[in-house]
This record gives C-alpha cells, sequence and structure tokens, in this order.
C-alpha cells in the first residue's frame, strides 16, 4: 500500500487530489456535537493543500436514501475543516453536477474544496457494480489522484471506497496507515497480557469479534446492553433488559470455549437497574438503585455496570500491556448511567499497556465525558471497521488501495 508519503515526494503541486475522507460527524440540527473525524483526517488534507494540491474531499454523512436531504448536508462539516485550516473552504452543493465541476475548476493550488455528501447519489452504495462504476467514473473525472481516509467507512464496498481507487493512482492518507499500523499491533506479535472490553447494545454486534478472540486475547470484559445475554445464558433473571434470547445458546458455547482455551471472560457482579430507560434529553435524575447481577428484579432494566463491576474491571485492566475497548458499559449520555464507561476509560489512561479505544460510541465517551485523548495510545475513528479488521475479514477499502 502506498502512503501519502510517497505522493508527496513524487510532487502534487497543480494535481487533483481526491480525498476520500470520513466527515460523518454527529449534528443537532446544523451544530457539529464532536469533530473528531473532522480533525483526524487534517493532517493528510493539510499536508498535500501546503505541497500545492488542489484538494477535494468527499465524505458521506448519515443515511440518506440515494437523494439529497438537507438534514445530511455537509456544509456544517465544511465549515468546521475550513475553521480547523484556517483559512476558506469551497462547498460544492453536489457531489458530481454542475457545482461540483465548476468548483473544482475553480480552485488554485493549495486550496480546498468539499463536495456534498456522496450518499445523496444512489451509485455510492448500489450493489450493483455497474451503477457503482458509473458513479465511480464520475468522481474520477474531478481528479488526478486518489487518496483514501475515510478509515470509518473502509469495511463499505462503496463507489468512493472500493471503485474508485482502481480508476486513478492510489494512496493511503496519514489516518488509514496510522489505524492499520495499530491494528497490526492488536493481531500481530500482541504484547500480553491481551485485554479487550467489549460493551454496547446487541451481542449479536460483536458475536464474530468474540469469536476470534477467544483465540488470541487473555481476557475479555463484557458491559453494556451486550452482557444481560451473558447473564441470562448463566441463568441469571435478566428482568426487561436488552436481552437477545436467540443468541442465548452461542454465548453459552463461548463461555465453554474461553474456559477450554484458558480465555477469562468477566462479567458485572452488580449492575445500575431502573423501571424506566432514562431521559436522555433532558437529563432528568434517573436515581437507579444498585443490585447483585443475579439479583435483577423482573420489573427493571440494567443500565450500567454498578460500583463492584467498576473496582472489578479496572483490576483486571491494571496488568494488561495491550488493551481494547469498543462499546460503552452503559446507558452513558446521561449522568447517571454513566459512571461504569467512566471507570474503563479511567482504567485505559492509567494503564502502562498500550491502549486503542475502538472508536464508534467508545469514542465518543471519551471525549463527552471529558478525558483527554491524548491519555489514550489509540483512539480509532472506525468502530465497525475495527471490528471487522480483528474479525479477520477482508475490508474492502483496504484492499483497493493495495497494489
Amino acid at each position: 500500500m502506498k502512503t501519502i508519503d510517497e505522493l508527496l515526494s513524487e510532487g502534487v503541486a497543480g494535481k487533483r487530489v481526491f480525498v476520500r475522507a470520513d466527515l460523518n460527524v454527529p449534528l443537532d440540527g446544523t451544530t457539529i456535537t464532536d469533530d473528531g473525524r473532522i480533525r483526524a483526517v487534517l493532517p493528510t488534507v493539510k499536508a498535500l493543500a501546503e505541497a500545492g494540491a488542489r484538494v477535494v474531499v468527499a465524505s458521506h454523512l448519515g443515511r440518506p436514501k440515494g437523494a439529497p436531504d438537507p438534514a445530511f448536508s455537509l456544509a456544517p462539516a465544511a465549515a468546521r475543516l475550513g475553521e480547523l485550516l484556517g483559512g476558506d473552504v469551497a462547498f460544492a452543493t453536489d457531489t458530481v453536477g454542475e457545482s461540483a465541476t465548476s468548483t473544482v475548476a475553480g480552485l488554485a493550488d493549495g486550496q480546498v474544496a468539499v463536495v456534498e455528501n456522496l450518499r445523496f447519489n444512489a451509485g455510492e452504495t448500489s450493489k450493483d457494480d455497474a451503477e457503482r462504476g458509473a458513479f465511480a467514473d464520475r468522481l474520477a473525472a474531478l481528479a488526478d489522484v486518489y487518496v483514501g481516509d475515510g478509515f470509518g467507512a473502509v469495511h463499505r464496498k462503496h463507489a468512493s471506497v472500493y471503485d474508485l481507487p482502481g480508476k486513478l493512482p492510489h494512496y493511503a492518507g496519514y489516518l488509514i496507515a496510522g489505524e492499520v499500523a495499530v491494528l497490526k499491533k492488536l493481531t500481530e506479535d500482541v504484547k500480553r497480557p491481551y485485554v479487550v472490553a467489549l460493551g454496547g447494545a446487541k451481542v449479536s454486534d460483536k458475536l464474530a469479534v468474540i469469536d476470534q478472540l477467544l483465540g488470541k486475547a487473555d481476557r475479555l470484559l463484557i458491559g453494556g446492553g451486550m452482557a444481560y445475554t451473558f447473564l441470562k445464558a448463566k441463568g441469571y433473571e435478566v428482568g426487561i433488559s436488552l436481552l437477545q434470547e436467540d443468541q442465548v445458546p452461542v454465548v453459552t458455547e463461548y463461555m465453554e470455549r474461553a474456559a477450554k482455551n484458558g480465555v477469562e471472560i468477566v462479567l458485572p457482579v452488580d449492575v445500575l437497574v431502573s423501571t424506566e430507560f432514562p431521559d436522555l434529553k433532558t437529563k432528568a435524575p434517573a436515581n437507579p438503585t444498585t443490585v447483585a447481577a443475579d439479583a435483577i428484579p423482573a420489573d427493571q432494566e440494567g443500565l450500567d455496570i454498578g460500583p463492584e463491576t467498576r473496582k472489578l474491571y479496572a483490576s483486571k485492566l491494571a496488568d494488561a500491556a495491550t488493551v481494547f475497548w469498543n462499546g460503552p458499559m452503559g446507558v452513558f449520555e446521561h449522568p447517571d448511567y454513566a459512571e461504569g464507561t467512566k471507570a474503563v476509560a479511567q482504567a485505559l489512561v492509567e494503564s502502562k499497556g498500550f491502549t486503542v479505544v475502538g472508536g464508534g460510541d467508545s469514542a465518543a465517551a471519551v471525549r463527552t465525558l471529558g478525558f483527554d485523548e491524548t491519555a489514550f495510545g489509540h483512539i480509532s475513528t472506525g468502530g465497525g471497521a475495527s471490528l471487522e479488521y480483528l474479525e479477520g475479514k477482508t475490508l474492502p477499502g483496504l484492499a483497493a488501495l493495495e497494489d
């Protein structure tokens, strides 16, 4: 895989460089609530602009249905990119139409433009190779060189991620090169003990990675909504907690295999419960109660790990040489259920090992809860991509960047 450093050494002055970024930021109306993904692509965009390239940045945002939708416009992201770069960033109101063509044509050396949401075009996400390829051809007409730097999308077989690199000279940006280097540390010659903390809502989202980790990790800490399927597999009452009953047999088999392989699976010993899900808008006090993990009332829902579990998980992370964390331990968006996620994040901060926050809600939690991002070894920009890499899958966007 060629990197941006090789491209820069070849010279990019006057060339139109298409940067497939991941500007899929959370929005409250038109206000960006977390600009981490925009900041992550800055090194690549800055380096290209300073070398005289005419930089064309493209991304998806949200899940529009293949047609323009103002709610998913990249205009706020383009404005924020300009603020972070300290200069004007042109914005095209379409992706491959008249506005994009004229905006790109109007760029001078060292200038940057953002084109509108790629998913406003059905060809971006089409499962039809010909339709996707045709859209990629139109994107290719905007540029001379392709730089892939949207790690959060590399597990998608989309036109701008998979098809377009084959139509232009292609290179990996700093973000993707850095993400791949980190993931190799989690899959090749891993320093031990290797501890993985997994949370989030659905256990089904994590089954494939757990399957792989049962042969690689030394210890798995389970939290979040997915923990209740594990607790149910142990025969516990889980009340009205999030439960995937159909996954109980699989989870049971995984726990048996873990015991045979010498992999420690650590489950909550106590949880915070309530009869109602908290109001995440008003943040009204939820007043949860703490119960043992094997004593959840039938009419209550587990919403965070309890204080004893926080201590237990911190102790299980303390001796780790390598840590990967993906998924919050509870409903961290509400202050009454944020302590479990805070405890895991704090344990990573205090760890002397190599710590990786695996993107998605985990990365959002780190920022929301006020942690210094530099206190972690690495914060990934792609939760789904990270998990699929650890599952051993071939990621289309990475495969397309290989020569």
